[in-house]
Protein backbone atom coordinates (compact mmCIF):
# COMPACT_ATOMS: atom_id res chain seq x y z
CA UNK A 1 0.00 0.00 0.00
CA UNK A 2 1.41 3.58 -1.05
CA UNK A 3 2.18 6.29 1.38
CA UNK A 4 -1.38 8.10 2.08
CA UNK A 5 -1.42 11.55 0.51
CA UNK A 6 -5.51 11.94 -0.61
CA UNK A 7 -7.46 14.43 2.01
CA UNK A 8 -9.97 11.93 1.18
CA UNK A 9 -8.43 8.81 2.52
CA UNK A 10 -6.99 10.57 5.63
CA UNK A 11 -10.87 11.75 6.25
CA UNK A 12 -11.89 8.28 6.04
CA UNK A 13 -8.79 6.85 8.21
CA UNK A 14 -9.70 9.46 10.99
CA UNK A 15 -13.61 8.87 10.48
CA UNK A 16 -12.67 5.20 10.97
CA UNK A 17 -10.25 5.49 14.21
CA UNK A 18 -10.92 5.83 17.76
CA UNK A 19 -7.75 4.64 19.78
CA UNK A 20 -4.88 6.90 18.98
CA UNK A 21 -1.33 5.73 20.48
CA UNK A 22 0.66 9.15 21.13
CA UNK A 23 4.79 7.87 21.22
CA UNK A 24 6.69 10.31 22.92
CA UNK A 25 4.34 12.50 24.71
CA UNK A 26 5.79 15.41 27.27
CA UNK A 27 4.05 16.98 30.13
CA UNK A 28 5.70 20.53 28.87
CA UNK A 29 2.66 22.40 27.14
CA UNK A 30 4.75 23.74 25.09
CA UNK A 31 5.66 20.71 23.62
CA UNK A 32 4.14 19.79 20.13
CA UNK A 33 3.00 16.03 21.53
CA UNK A 34 1.19 17.82 24.35
CA UNK A 35 -0.37 20.37 22.64
CA UNK A 36 -1.27 18.02 19.59
CA UNK A 37 -2.75 15.66 21.56
CA UNK A 38 -4.81 18.43 23.04
CA UNK A 39 -6.47 19.10 20.08
CA UNK A 40 -6.87 15.70 18.82
CA UNK A 41 -8.45 14.82 22.37
CA UNK A 42 -10.72 17.13 22.08
CA UNK A 43 -12.52 15.48 18.64
CA UNK A 44 -13.10 12.35 20.42
CA UNK A 45 -10.08 10.03 20.37
CA UNK A 46 -9.23 7.87 22.78
CA UNK A 47 -6.04 8.90 23.37
CA UNK A 48 -3.11 6.96 24.66
CA UNK A 49 0.32 8.28 25.59
CA UNK A 50 3.60 6.01 26.05
CA UNK A 51 7.03 7.61 27.33
CA UNK A 52 9.34 5.34 29.51
CA UNK A 53 10.27 8.97 30.66
CA UNK A 54 7.02 9.34 32.32
CA UNK A 55 5.45 5.90 32.51
CA UNK A 56 2.68 6.20 35.42
CA UNK A 57 2.08 10.23 35.38
CA UNK A 58 -0.71 11.00 34.09
CA UNK A 59 -1.07 13.55 31.18
CA UNK A 60 -3.90 15.46 30.08
CA UNK A 61 -5.36 13.50 32.21
CA UNK A 62 -4.50 9.98 30.70
CA UNK A 63 -1.91 7.28 32.18
CA UNK A 64 1.36 7.53 30.63
CA UNK A 65 2.61 3.58 29.47
CA UNK A 66 5.90 2.46 28.88
CA UNK A 67 5.49 0.70 25.56
CA UNK A 68 2.95 0.78 23.31
CA UNK A 69 2.68 -3.00 24.23
CA UNK A 70 1.24 -2.15 27.57
CA UNK A 71 -2.22 -0.43 26.34
CA UNK A 72 -4.72 -2.20 27.07
CA UNK A 73 -7.04 -1.85 23.64
CA UNK A 74 -6.46 -2.14 20.25
CA UNK A 75 -5.01 0.77 18.38
CA UNK A 76 -6.14 2.42 15.19
CA UNK A 77 -3.38 5.09 14.78
CA UNK A 78 -0.12 5.10 15.91
CA UNK A 79 0.71 9.31 16.70
CA UNK A 80 4.78 9.78 16.43
CA UNK A 81 7.10 12.43 17.95
CA UNK A 82 10.05 10.79 17.87
CA UNK A 83 13.70 11.42 16.66
CA UNK A 84 13.41 10.03 13.22
CA UNK A 85 16.62 7.52 13.67
CA UNK A 86 14.39 5.87 17.27
CA UNK A 87 11.35 5.17 15.01
CA UNK A 88 12.21 1.88 14.09
CA UNK A 89 11.96 0.50 17.39
CA UNK A 90 8.35 2.24 18.09
CA UNK A 91 7.41 0.61 14.59
CA UNK A 92 8.86 -3.05 15.78
CA UNK A 93 6.46 -2.63 18.85
CA UNK A 94 3.86 -1.28 16.89
CA UNK A 95 4.00 -4.25 14.85
CA UNK A 96 4.00 -6.92 17.20
CA UNK A 97 0.77 -5.00 19.34
CA UNK A 98 -1.11 -4.43 15.97
CA UNK A 99 -2.33 -1.06 14.44
CA UNK A 100 -3.87 0.65 11.59
CA UNK A 101 -2.56 3.31 10.76
CA UNK A 102 1.29 4.49 11.53
CA UNK A 103 1.32 8.33 11.76
CA UNK A 104 4.74 10.37 10.97
CA UNK A 105 4.22 13.92 12.36
CA UNK A 106 6.18 16.68 11.03
CA UNK A 107 10.15 16.00 11.36
CA UNK A 108 10.02 11.94 12.57
CA UNK A 109 10.05 10.45 9.05
CA UNK A 110 12.22 7.62 8.37
CA UNK A 111 11.77 6.63 5.06
CA UNK A 112 12.75 3.49 5.89
CA UNK A 113 10.66 2.47 8.27
CA UNK A 114 7.34 4.45 5.84
CA UNK A 115 8.43 2.04 3.12
CA UNK A 116 8.39 -0.93 5.59
CA UNK A 117 5.41 -0.47 6.92
CA UNK A 118 3.65 0.34 3.97
CA UNK A 119 4.98 -2.72 2.08
CA UNK A 120 3.38 -4.84 4.64
CA UNK A 121 0.28 -3.10 4.07
CA UNK A 122 -0.47 -0.60 6.78
CA UNK A 123 -1.64 2.81 6.19
CA UNK A 124 1.25 5.25 6.66
CA UNK A 125 0.91 9.14 6.74
CA UNK A 126 3.88 11.18 6.46
CA UNK A 127 4.65 14.81 7.79
CA UNK A 128 0.85 15.87 8.41
CA UNK A 129 0.38 16.87 11.93
CA UNK A 130 -2.67 14.55 13.16
CA UNK A 131 -3.95 18.04 14.77
CA UNK A 132 -3.91 19.94 11.16
CA UNK A 133 -5.43 17.16 9.96
CA UNK A 134 -8.90 17.05 12.84
CA UNK A 135 -8.96 20.46 11.95
CA UNK A 136 -9.44 20.46 8.17
CA UNK A 137 -10.90 17.10 7.84
CA UNK A 138 -13.32 16.59 10.79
Amino acid sequence: MPVITSKEKIREILKNSKNVAVIGISPDPSRPSYFVSEVVKRYGFNIFFVNPKYEGQIILGEPVYKSILDIPVDIDIVDLFRRPADVIYTAQDAVKKGFKTFWFQPGTLNLEVSKDLSQKGYNVVENYCLKVACMELL
